[in-house]
């Protein structure tokens, strides 16, 4: 019976337990997916091990964390120096990042995005921001300061904080900050969303579960929004296959894990 988890600081919301019991219950896989609360990312390594997992999920605040704990890091997650899926191979290990294929799934109903605006610069926003330029699109980043913004002016992204923020035309509007999560902060002061949102076709959250006061101001515009919840299943996925190894279809997968969200 292998064991996996999820790290992370607030982690009792997570619905990956739901996800991915459900695929190995209903394909019959032996394992078990739990939760761990962990505060201290620099911690996360030791704890993998002293638990036993054979793999673990990531989400936030860690997924910086979860790089450089990792042996070695595959595919996506070089580029963007975040990982969001460890796999356990011969002691060591391996890193991964699922977000960005995952949110690509999540909102392919959004049609013709060309100009992409993203709230943040954590983790999530340096794995959505690569991965958009890499279809080709434009994106900008808007966070409260300019301390994380570095990463992003590299990547060729246009970049803003609060105070020197130039509302334009966006096709797309992300949110990638907890603000929401447990409360019910915005990402950015509401003047400023405010603008962004009147003049953007599709909004988008990577918070789940709840209509958060971002996708709330969305609502009140008139716009199409998702949650965060497709996001998730897609990255969910993606990282149930590389926890069992391939040995499951892609298919079969993706049925046994929507299946949880009926629960």
């Amino acid at each position: 019976m292998k064991l996996f988890a999820i790290f992370g600081d607030p982690v009792s919301h997570s619905r990956s337990p739901l996800m991915h019991n459900s695929v190995f219950k209903h394909l019959n896989y032996p394992a078990c997916y739990t939760r761990v609360h962990l505060k201290d990312g620099s911690k996360l390594r030791q704890t993998f091990f002293d638990l036993g997992l054979s793999g673990a999920n990531i989400t936030v605040p860690h997924k910086e964390a979860a790089y450089k704990a990792c042996d070695e890091i595959r595919g996506f997650a070089n580029k963007v120096g975040v990982v969001n899926t460890i796999i356990k191979e011969n002691e060591k290990l391996i890193g991964y990042n699922t977000d960005a294929d995952g949110f690509i799934y999540a909102i392919s109903e959004f049609k013709d995005i060309k100009k992409v605006l993203i709230l943040g610069a954590g983790g999530t926003a340096k794995a959505l921001g690569a991965k958009f330029l890499e279809e080709k699109v434009q994106v900008s980043v808007l966070n409260r300061s300019q301390k994380r913004l570095l990463f992003f002016q590299n990547l060729g992204c246009q970049t803003f904080t609060w105070e020197n923020f130039t509302s334009a035309r966006y096709d797309l509007v992300v949110n990638t900050t907890s603000a929401g999560l447990k409360d019910e902060e915005l990402p950015a002061p509401q003047n400023i969303l405010e603008d962004i949102l009147h003049s953007v076709n599709y909004a988008a959250d990577a918070i789940y579960g709840k209509v958060t006061p971002f996708l709330k101001l969305a609502q009140a515009k008139g716009l199409r929004y998702k949650d965060g919840a497709d996001m998730l299943l897609g990255q969910g996925v993606l990282a149930n296959e590389l926890f069992t190894h391939q040995q499951l279809q892609k298919e079969d997968i993706q049925k046994a894990m929507q299946k949880s969200f009926e629960l």
